[in-house]
């Protein structure tokens, strides 16, 4: 029993990760709360729950507000962009619900339709995690986001699945594990894309990319290919 409470058990360091998300969560709900600010804040969560993933956060707070200073501008051009074709998106469901034909056009509508939701859903997933790693172009972390989650559908698959389970459990099950929401989702992903990301910081390493300079990675990472 003692091993178990001593505060550098593997159990201990497991409730405090999971304690530290509930806190980052509501950091990043208090973030968020002015929309146009979401981008920036997310960006911050995922950098502190990928350092988490390492067993490297240090001040968590501290860290969270670095990394929503430094990302701002470049997290709300894209935030804003995503958000306007969430819009987009949205509008085109509903009027794919409300108008079913059985004609090929609605078929081939609908379709295509999906595909940009699903393409929409892997951009959204992976594209603020490569903004809290990487130095690059709003094209290139798009570009990025749709080429990881493409050739890493396993890990794209099981995310899909985190974020659907604790939505579930919320609305269904237990409302108040909204506290958890967004922190746990982040840090649990954060351990799957942890192998990911090390392996784009080696191919951003290598002397054709130009060489990096800090954590944050320098140069682009379009053309990435799995070793």
């Amino acid at each position: 029993m003692n091993s178990l409470l001593n505060p550098e058990s593997k159990l201990m360091l497991i409730f405090t990760k999971i304690a530290y998300s509930a806190y980052l969560n509501i950091l990043w709900f208090l973030c968020c709360l002015p929309v146009v600010t979401a981008g920036a804040s997310t960006t911050a969560l995922f950098y502190v729950t990928l350092k988490m993933a390492k067993d490297e956060e240090g001040n968590v707070t501290k860290s969270f507000f670095r990394a929503f200073k430094e990302n701002f501008k470049k997290a709300t051009v894209i935030w804003l962009i995503l958000l306007a074709l969430g819009i987009v998106l949205a509008l085109d469901g509903y009027i794919f619900y409300h108008m079913r034909f059985e004609n090929a056009f609605w078929a081939v509508g609908t379709a295509v339709f999906l595909v940009a939701v699903a393409a929409y859903a892997i951009v959204l997933m992976y594209i603020f995690p490569l903004l809290a790693r990487f130095e690059n172009t709003v094209r290139a972390m798009f570009l990025n986001s749709i080429m990881l989650g493409m050739r890493f559908l396993l890990c794209t698959a099981a995310m899909a699945v985190i974020y659907f389970v604790m939505a579930f459990v919320v609305i269904n099950v237990f409302t108040p594990a909204i506290v958890f929401g967004e922190g746990l989702c982040a840090l649990l992903c954060s351990h799957l894309l942890s192998n990911i990301l090390l392996m784009c910081e080696e191919k951003a390493d290598q002397p054709e990319s130009g060489g990096i300079s800090d954590e944050r990675e320098a140069g682009e990472l379009e053309g990435i290919s799995e070793d």
